[in-house]
């Protein structure tokens, strides 16, 4: 599904991505993990095609497509969605507006016509009893004088609603608590399907105990300097990031 060859990228001509290799398969979760300032969440900006971040050398296939030739919103239409660390507040606009026209927009990009009201009302019912949302939070503006944890609920409901092929999950278990954590994981893990695969960026062990990584990656430097199995994300909380400043993958 995804191939990353080579990657190098940087942010305001500081270079971050140093060589990033990375393969991923169809049904696939991936967690990443790696201390602040290794390039985690830059490689993520990458890939839905932030423009503040320059690819310098590399490619990146998706579905056999190249990548970055797509603009940003064809990226997202082919499949990718970000959940952010931090969402942003849109006040006026409606949640249920919201959606409407991001799955009218992913609908016109496939051939298809729009949805129905009651289609798209039947929809969204199904799909914010995944993550524990009330009616009345599709009613209100996306995310206005919502808490930290049900910014992180919300977002895993936009990701239902829309149904990506990849999902980047950037420290969506950031400022969460237990319990609300423990709802997030187990929406996303709902949402699991043979076709569609994740990376998972986080520095914390019990979101991977939630969501059952297939594969953890170490990212240092801007390199992915370690991969293995969850048997790899234990012997990080236990012992942390320094025994790796020496080793290659």
């Amino acid at each position: 599904m995804l191939e990353i060859q080579n990657l190098h990228a940087s942010v305001e001509g500081k270079e971050i991505l140093k060589g990033i290799n990375l393969h991923i398969n169809p049904g696939e979760v991936h967690a990443l993990m790696g201390p602040n300032g290794s390039g985690k969440s830059t490689l993520s900006n990458v890939l839905v095609g932030n423009p503040l971040y320059t690819v310098t050398q590399g490619t990146i296939t998706f579905k056999g497509k190249d990548l970055l030739a797509m603009p940003a919103e064809r990226r997202s239409h082919e499949g990718i969605f970000m959940s952010f660390q931090q969402p942003v507040e849109i006040p006026g606009v409606s949640m249920n507006s919201f959606l409407r026209a991001a799955v009218n927009a992913k609908r016109k990009y496939m051939g298809q016509p729009p949805i129905s009201g009651a289609e798209f009302l039947k929809l969204i019912k199904e799909k914010r009893q995944l993550v524990g949302l009330d009616d009345s939070f599709t009613r209100r503006g996306v995310n206005e004088g919502f808490s930290g944890g049900e910014r992180k609920r919300n977002e895993i409901f936009q990701m239902a609603v829309l149904e990506p092929v990849l999902t980047i999950l950037d420290e969506t278990d950031s400022g969460l608590d237990v319990d609300a954590l423990r709802i997030v994981a187990e929406g996303f893990n709902k949402l699991r399907t043979p076709q569609s695969s994740a990376i998972c960026i986080t520095h914390y062990q019990r979101m991977l105990d939630y969501l059952r990584p297939d594969v953890v990656h170490v990212m240092l430097n801007g390199c992915i300097v370690k991969t293995g199995g969850p048997e790899l994300a234990n012997r990080i909380e236990e012992e942390g990031f320094d025994w790796l400043k020496n080793v290659e993958n």
